[in-house]
Formats: structure tokens, sequence, C-alpha cells
């Protein structure tokens, strides 16, 4: 295709469920490419000599080369280009935001819109699972050494999926009874169907990885009795899942809960799945959502299907400044979710028997940019006003778990509790530990995650090889 004719081409968009369908269902939203879709797509790929979208993606993927072998039909070839750099091409196309990183810096938004990449990625990886020979990548002879990398969320599996296939032997240890993280407590099964993280989870283990679960590194075993049971190097990869609050009043109100627990419950738990899981999960009827990320969209649209009449967001800030995926937030206004914005909660009221009932609110309005460099809200004085709710789900992040780092003697952390590595390698104070994703920079993407996990991936190949 000539590039003026690319430039002019319509991008072609993703079959979805239809909003009124899909609100009350757990089935995923976006029904994906079929082979000539992705074609008709990959044909508007410019194939830039100095392709911008590879640098905007943080573990350097090499875009153009995977689209120009869907373009040509070239399906298997184009998985295994992007299994060269990312070992989580199912989970990437449907989590990562493609629309601030490699779609971003896409030449064709500045004449229309950029290539769908995340789309694309997404088709070769699930004609890949559904329609491949089961075909691994190369693996490099063993080196001999051993790697502990403790937690299975995506930073965990990025790094076990490169030394894997540098002739490393890696044991992932995981926490709870299901590998994949956040992944798999923290995203909705109609974000992300669990099937498609236990199929790249296995498809490290086909590789070679060892995947323990119920292990709690740090209670259960030490960091330092996996360097005594032989282990050659650790990477720390546990995540940032200890509950954030507001510390105001009626805070401990029956039916006033965190997002992590009430996502947790609904996706690791199956709770979606009632009757035939029988996990407890509170459905409220008034739902209330406080917090702007994706987090909260996820906690929203997840009320919606367990049964909510309505749903409301509230948040502090104005609609410019809401960190969650621009998608993420159609969605949910498509799917009818209702949005509060410059809104905060004072204090949350409950009934004789301790139940919440609804929230007092005061309208707030944008001052001057704060550390975050988005504009301070400021409460408006005289403007209180009541919502009546019967659940409230508390999304307004997440912080670093002591656990493992109360228990694990040289690791340095700061005043929030994070651990302290160095950003060029995710190496710690402690030798031959390192770390990345949330436990070093807080809550983040998934796809920063995993570029962390990269750089960590690189630091301990060299110093198991090399020394250093």
């Amino acid at each position: 295709m000539a590039k003026k004719d690319a430039e002019q081409a319509k991008r072609v968009l993703m079959p979805e469920q239809e909003p009124d369908v899909r609100k009350r269902n757990f089935l995923e939203v976006p029904t994906g490419y079929t082979p000539e879709m992705a074609v008709a797509e990959a044909e508007r790929c410019l194939q830039c000599k100095k392709p911008q979208c590879v640098a905007g993606c943080p573990v350097h993927i090499d875009i153009p080369g995977f689209i120009q072998l869907v373009r040509e039909g070239e399906f298997t070839k184009a998985i295994r280009r992007i299994w060269e750099q990312n070992a989580l091409p199912a989970v990437c196309g449907r989590v990562c935001p493609q629309e601030i990183q490699c779609e971003g810096e896409c030449i064709l938004n500045k004449k229309g819109t950029p290539i769908a990449i995340g789309n694309l990625e997404r088709f070769a990886a699930d004609h890949e699972r559904m329609y491949g020979s089961g075909e691994l990548p190369p693996r490099a002879p063993s080196t001999g050494k051993r790697v502990a990398v403790v937690g299975s969320g995506p930073s965990g599996l990025t790094v076990a999926g490169d030394l894997i296939r540098k002739g490393h032997s890696v044991t992932i240890f995981e926490a709870f009874h299901k590998p994949g993280g956040v992944l798999v407590y923290g995203i909705p099964e109609f974000r992300l169907p669990k099937e498609i993280v236990y199929s790249e989870v296995n498809f490290l283990e086909r590789m070679g990885a060892q995947l323990v679960c119920n292990q709690v590194v740090g209670r259960s075993i030490t960091v330092d009795e996996l360097f005594e049971e032989g282990f050659d190097a650790v990477y720390l990869g546990v995540g940032a899942g200890l509950p954030k609050f507001l510390n105001i009043p009626g805070e401990n109100l029956i039916g006033v809960y965190s997002a992590n627990e009430y996502l947790t419950r609904s996706n690791l738990m199956k709770a979606y799945l009632f009757p035939d899981y029988d996990t407890p999960i509170a459905r409220g009827k008034q739902v209330v959502v406080l917090g702007g990320g994706n987090v909260a969209m996820d906690s929203a649209r997840t009320a919606m299907r367990l049964g909510a009449d309505t749903v409301r967001i509230v948040y502090r800030r104005s609609r410019e400044e809401m960190p969650a995926r621009i998608a993420e937030i159609h969605h949910a206004e498509e799917e009818g979710i209702e949005f509060f914005l410059l809104t905060n909660p004072k204090r949350f009221i409950g009934d004789e028997r301790g139940r919440v009932i609804g929230m007092e609110c005061i309208r707030m309005e944008l001052g001057e940019p704060d550390e975050s460099g988005r504009r301070r809200p400021v409460p408006m004085e005289g403007s209180e006003f009541e919502m009546k709710c019967d659940l409230v789900v508390i999304s307004v992040g997440a912080g670093a778990n002591p656990l493992l780092t109360r228990s694990t003697s040289g690791l340095q952390v700061d005043k929030r509790g994070y651990i302290l590595a160095d950003p060029l390698s995710g190496k710690t104070g402690k030798k031959g530990v390192w770390a990345g994703g949330d436990i070093v920079t807080g809550m983040a993407t998934v796809i920063l995650a995993m570029g962390a996990g990269r750089t960590a991936s690189d630091s301990i190949h060299n110093y198991l090889t090399w020394g250093w």
C-alpha cells in the first residue's frame, strides 16, 4: 500500500460485544480479528526505516517486522518474531496502554489513526494458541545456573521467559494457588480471560520453567534460604498488593471494600462464576467506586456484571486527569457506569446494623498542579451532598506489602516500603538479588513491569555468565 493510501485507510476496528449484552456477562468484550481483518490492518503499516513504535515499547518488540509477517499471512513466523522479545503477547495485546506507548509513537498518528499494534499482537498470539503446532522457540544450552523468581506476575514471567531461553534453570514461586499475579487476581475475565494467562504460563513451563504455587517467600521460605538451597540469583517481582484506604469516618462499615479484596474475590476466587464457585462476595444494587484508574474501571464494570442497578465512579479530579485508559473509560460509559467527577467522599453513613447506606461527598475544583503534575483538587466550601449506596469499593492505589522486605536482610527500601533497585539493572543492595515491577515503582502498567523484568534479566544473565 502506498504511503498516501496508508494514511487515508481507516483503521480496522476489532468487533466487540454490544454494551447492553456484555454488561451482564463476563465474556471478553473485544472478540478478535479474523485473518482477513489482521492482514488488512497490517497493510496500513508504512514500515518506517526508523520506527518510533519500537522505541515506545518498553520491551522493544520488532513491531514493523512482525506486522510485515502478518501482512504476508505468515502468522506463525509473526508470533515467533514477537517471542524474541515478549513471552506474554496475548496478555500485552489485551491490556497494554498502546495508545500512549507504541501506537502513540506511530507516524500515522499525525494524519489519522495509528496502526492497531496491540490488536495485531493479540491476533498473532491467539492464532498460534488456536491453530499453531506448539513448536517452541530455540533455547540455549544449559548453563547449570539456577534462578529463583519470586512472583508470577508480568515482571516475574518476563524474567523467567528471558532466562530460560538463555539456558538458565528457572523456578517461579507464587504465593497464591494459581499463577499470574495481578494478571489473574486484578484484571477481570471480560478484559483478560484466565485461560489466556494460564496459556502464557504453560508456554514458559513447556520451555522448562518450574512453577511452585502456595509458597509465600518471606514466610514459608526466606530469600537467604533460597540461596542455601542452591539458587545462584533471586528476582523479586512481588507487586504492590497492600490496599490503601481513605481514613475517613465509616470506613469500617459492612459493605466497604478495598478494590484488592473485591477483585480478588471475583477474579482469582471466581465469584463471577456463582453458583459453580460459591465464593462469597457482596452484590450491591447501588454501588459506588472511588478512584479514576484502570482498577476503578475494572471494579465498576465487575459490579455491573454482578447485578448492580446503578454503578457510580466518584473521582476527585476531572476527566482529563483520570489515569485510566481511554478505552476502559469508554467501555465503562457504554455499559451505563455513571461518572461523578470533581467529587470527593467525606464520610460513609451506616444504619443501625453497621451496614453502609450512603456517603457524604463534597464538590471539588482544580487548583495548582501538585507533585504528580496534575492540578490539585480543592474542596468547595458548602458544597456537601449525600449519595445513597449499599456497596463501596475503594480504588485509590495500593502499597508495598512489607512481609518479604522485613524478612530479608540487606534489602533497602524507601520511605513508602518499596524496594530500592538500580533502574538500569534492577540490582538491589543485596548481592545476587534483583527486583522490579510494582514492588519498586509502585502501581504501574503491565508492560512497564515487563520492561523492568527485561532490564533485570539482562543484568542477571551478565552476572551468571561473567560475574558482573
